[in-house]
């Protein structure tokens, strides 16, 4: 009773009238972004960080949290009609969805797609209310060590699902550990300040961000020949027919199920919770040949397994305070800029901010399902817009924000070589996910170990004569040695195939 009860006050936070409205304006730029190909939530909110600093730290993560789970829901719109995702998530989208337009069942697509969502999101999110709280006081009970087991663990599991090779993802994360430690250590010590005072107090979370997402992005995609060709169809029918719920009423249950577990797992969950939902469609469907040529129920599974999962993503950051992707990475960052620190104590310290959040989800999916259909018409327009209209924009919205966030030269520097260094990142194969994680995790780990090296007068078996953190590093060392393993078995394997 007293989660219900909780939920009730969370409601009366979320309904207000500015968390109400902001609310909203995420959920409609999170469905643009999903919409418009090649920017993506995590670059949204990165560039979103500076407007959110006069707002309250409640207000700031509602609107954040809407432009997430909005993403997901815009970006099958452009699977089905152009063929293209908007979002990784909405890749396996295109397979079915696009068919079922070129056969004039655009509409029952959308449809399928935007109700799915809703079903699932609202799903995942009363699973969060269940089993965050529990999660939380279970976490109360972990002391310095078994803190740093658990980021060394988020660290590793993030670098073993990568798409990326081992050695990769950990070099990035190294890198990522020591922009986290410019500044003074908790000592008072300078470190790597290069006798910048702007780097006094660290590297500024912002410029970081919007470098590494916000101008990186835009400069992957300027190089890019993108033809955007919205497939001329008559869009009518959203609702489904009878027939079309029969088949996809399980799919969608079982992808809001399948979506909420792979969300709590760190890495590209909701990307892979859409394609083992598709999967497990077809492994299951009476008629497994008709996927790939219009079968609702491929549209259906992934479009709620992708939509579930970030309820999912959720529960390790609002629990632990581990961001499990970038995007979450990115929302970890906007809590920090708040002056509020995600984990276990968020519940007990900041419990507007905790359940406000999750009952604006409730009414974000709402709000979506009840805007994105009308509103199917208005997208397709702006998939129309040219990239030569609306990369030089967000260029300007990036230095703006960068300058204004300080009124600092430094930071926008730092910010155009974040933004380099993003760029060239992508273009041989690492992940700025590590980078990111590692960055905004590296003063928590940092305090977790020497708080735990000084209880232990500097005996490092602390880490593992304590139950928990040892079975938590042993998880991380197993992981290295599965990624080790995978990847000497596909050398050994080409090696055969040359032979």
């Amino acid at each position: 009773m007293e989660i219900f009860q909780n939920i009730l006050n969370g409601f009366g936070v979320a309904l207000t009238p500015i968390n109400l409205f902001l609310c909203l304006v995420g959920c409609l730029l999170g469905t643009l972004i999903g919409v418009l190909p090649g920017i993506g939530p995590a670059a949204t909110i990165a560039l979103l960080l500076p407007v959110t600093m006069a707002l309250p730290p409640t207000t700031a993560i509602i609107m954040l949290s809407g432009i997430f789970y909005g993403a997901m829901y815009g970006g099958s719109t452009t699977a089905i009609l152009i063929n293209i995702p908007g979002e990784a998530a909405a890749a396996i989208t295109c397979i079915d969805g696009y068919q079922m337009a070129r056969q004039g069942r655009a509409g029952p697509a959308l449809g399928i797609a935007a109700f799915g969502s809703f079903f699932a999101g609202t799903t995942g999110v009363f699973f969060l209310m269940l089993i965050a709280p529990p999660v939380a006081e279970f976490a109360l009970k972990f002391g310095p060590p078994e803190i740093f087991a658990v980021m060394v663990l988020g660290l590793t599991v993030l670098n073993y699902l990568s798409s990326g090779s081992l050695i990769k993802s950990f070099m990035i994360a190294l890198v990522g550990l020591f922009v986290g430690m410019i500044g003074i250590d908790i000592s008072g010590v300078f470190r790597f300040t290069f006798g910048v005072p702007d780097f006094y107090d660290g590297i500024g979370l912002v410029p970081v961000l919007m470098g590494l997402f916000g101008v990186a992005e835009v400069l992957v995609n300027l190089e890019q020949v993108i033809i955007r060709q919205v497939f001329e169809t008559k869009i009518k029918g959203l609702l489904p027919n009878k027939e079309d719920w029969k088949a996809s009423a399980k799919p969608i249950a079982r992808g809001s199920l399948i979506g909420f577990l792979m969300g709590v797992i760190p890495g590209p969950s909701n990307t892979i919770s859409s394609f083992i939902s598709y999967a497990l469609e077809k492994r299951f469907s009476k008629h497994p040949d008709r996927f790939g040529k219009g079968a609702i129920e491929g549209v259906a599974g992934p479009e709620s397994a992708n939509n579930s999962a970030c309820a999912g993503n959720f529960i390790p950051v609002l629990t632990l305070g581990i961001p499990t992707s970038a995007v979450m990475a990115v929302i970890v960052g906007a809590f920090i800029i708040h002056g509020v620190f995600p984990g276990p104590l968020l519940i007990k310290n900041n419990p507007d901010i905790f359940w406000g959040t999750i009952a604006s989800m409730y009414i974000g999916n709402v709000m979506l399902l009840i805007l994105n259909l009308p509103l199917i018409g208005i997208w397709v327009k702006v998939l129309k817009v040219p990239y030569g209209l609306l990369f030089p924009l967000i260029f300007l919205f990036c230095f703006v924000g960068a300058y204004a966030n300080n009124n600092s030269l430094t930071e926008l520097n730092v910010m155009i070589f974040f933004g380099l260094i993003g760029y060239l990142m992508k273009k041989t194969g690492y992940e700025p996910a590590p980078l990111v994680m590692a960055y905004i995790l590296c003063p928590f780990l940092e305090e977790a170990f020497r708080q735990s090296l000084i209880k232990s007068h500097g005996d490092f078996s602390i880490f593992f004569q304590r139950p928990i953190s040892a079975t938590i590093l042993s998880l991380a060392f197993l992981f290295i040695f599965l990624n080790i393993f995978t990847g000497l078995k596909h050398k050994r394997k080409r090696f055969l195939e040359r032979i």
